[in-house]
C-alpha cells in the first residue's frame, strides 16, 4: 500500500467517535485528538474541516470492526471513495505491547499508530455489495428463529410426564408460537433465494458451489456472506484459517513438541456448516468416502480426516468458482 501524509485512527462507540490525527513532521509524529457524534452529518462535517488544505488521496482512516456501529463510517468513506481499513479490534489489542489502562481517546491513539507502523500489512477495505448485506441480515435472523424453534419445540418433553389438565394450559399457545415461527423461517428462506435469484454474479456463484457434493443451501449462502460473494480472500488457504480448518504446528526448541492442530480463532459458524458438509461428503461422495476409509485404516484419527475433507471442500469451492464451470465427479469415469 502506498505511503499517507496523515493517519486517521477512530474509536467507535454507539454514540460518539473519538478521532485522532496523526501526521510527520520535522520533531517527529503529532497528533491532535477530537470527539465526533456517530451519525453521517457530523461524520461528513469533521471530513470536510480536516480536508482543508490536504489531498483526501493523502488521507487515511482506520477503525475497528464493530460491527453495526462503525457502519456509518464505513458507507460515507464508500460513498466519498476515501482510503479507509476496518481492522480486527483483536489485531490492534496485540499490537500495542504490554499496556494499562484503558479510555477512549488512548484507543484512537492506538488505531492512528497502528495504521502508522502497520502500513504494510493494511489492505484497503470496502462495503459488500447490497445483496450481500442482505443476506447477511437475513442469515442472522434465520439463526435467530432456529434457537427460538429450539427452545420453543423443547416444551413438548412435558407431554406425558405431567397430567394433560396441567400440560394443555400451554400447549396450545406454543403450538400457534412453533406455527408462526416455521412460517416466519420459511418466509426468510424464500427471501433469500428471490435475492441470489436476483444478482446474476450471486446466483451463478451459489449454482457453482451448491454443485459440489455434500454442500448444501445454507453453506453456500453463508460462504457468499463470509467471502463477501468470493472477493475478500485469495485462495482456498485462507478462507481454511479463517474458518479454523487450517492446522499448524506447535512446536519450539527441543522442549516443546506439540501436535499440529487447528487454532480455536475461527469463524465457528463457518466451521461447524463445513463439518455437517463434510459428514454428508464421506457417505455420499465415492473420492472422498475412499479417502476417508484409507486414512482410518492407516490409523488417523476420524476428527483429523474429517478437518481433512473440510479443506478439501474448500479447495473444490475455490476451483468451481475460479474455473466458473461446475464441479465434475471424476469417479464417474474412471475403469
Amino acid at each position: 500500500m502506498k505511503k499517507f501524509s496523515y493517519y486517521i485512527g477512530i474509536d467507535v462507540s454507539k454514540l460518539k467517535l473519538d478521532v485522532t490525527v496523526l501526521w510527520e513532521s520535522a520533531q517527529g509524529t503529532k497528533t491532535s485528538h477530537h470527539v465526533i457524534e456517530n451519525e453521517m452529518k457530523s461524520i461528513s462535517l469533521f471530513v470536510k474541516d480536516l480536508s482543508k488544505g490536504k489531498k483526501t488521496e493523502d488521507i487515511l482512516f482506520c477503525f475497528e470492526d464493530t460491527g453495526v456501529y462503525s457502519l456509518p463510517l464505513a458507507y460515507y468513506f464508500s460513498g466519498k471513495n476515501l482510503s479507509y481499513s476496518q481492522v480486527a479490534a483483536l489485531e490492534i489489542k496485540r499490537s500495542k505491547g504490554i499496556s494499562r489502562g484503558k479510555s477512549d481517546k488512548t484507543d484512537s491513539a492506538d488505531i492512528a499508530f497502528y495504521a502508522y507502523t502497520h502500513l504494510h500489512k493494511l489492505s484497503l477495505s470496502t462495503i459488500p455489495v447490497v445483496a450481500v448485506q442482505k443476506l447477511k441480515l437475513l442469515f442472522a435472523e434465520r439463526e435467530k428463529i432456529l434457537k427460538a424453534l429450539s427452545v420453543f419445540e423443547s416444551t413438548n418433553e412435558n407431554n406425558g410426564f405431567i397430567p394433560d389438565e396441567i400440560f394443555s394450559c400451554v400447549s396450545s399457545i406454543n403450538k400457534s408460537v412453533v406455527s408462526k415461527l416455521k412460517k416466519a423461517l420459511s418466509q426468510i428462506e424464500e427471501k433469500m433465494m428471490e435475492i441470489i435469484k436476483d444478482d446474476d454474479e450471486i446466483n451463478e456463484q451459489y449454482k457453482l458451489v451448491t454443485s459440489i457434493p455434500g454442500i448444501g443451501t445454507q453453506t453456500a449462502v453463508y460462504l457468499i456472506i463470509a467471502t463477501k460473494a468470493f472477493g475478500t480472500f485469495d485462495n482456498w488457504r485462507k478462507l481454511a484459517c479463517y474458518a479454523g480448518t487450517a492446522p499448524f504446528p506447535y512446536q519450539s526448541g527441543t522442549s516443546i513438541k506439540g501436535r499440529t492442530k487447528v487454532h480455536p480463532m475461527a469463524d465457528k459458524k463457518l466451521k461447524s456448516l463445513l463439518n455437517m458438509c463434510a459428514m454428508v461428503a464421506v457417505r455420499y461422495d465415492k473420492e472422498l468416502k475412499i479417502y476417508y476409509e484409507r486414512k482410518i485404516k492407516d490409523g488417523k484419527s476420524k476428527m483429523l480426516v474429517l478437518n481433512n475433507v473440510r479443506c478439501k471442500l474448500l479447495a473444490r469451492v475455490f476451483a468451481v468458482i475460479n474455473r466458473k464451470t461446475p464441479f465434475v465427479d471424476i469417479c464417474k469415469f474412471a475403469a
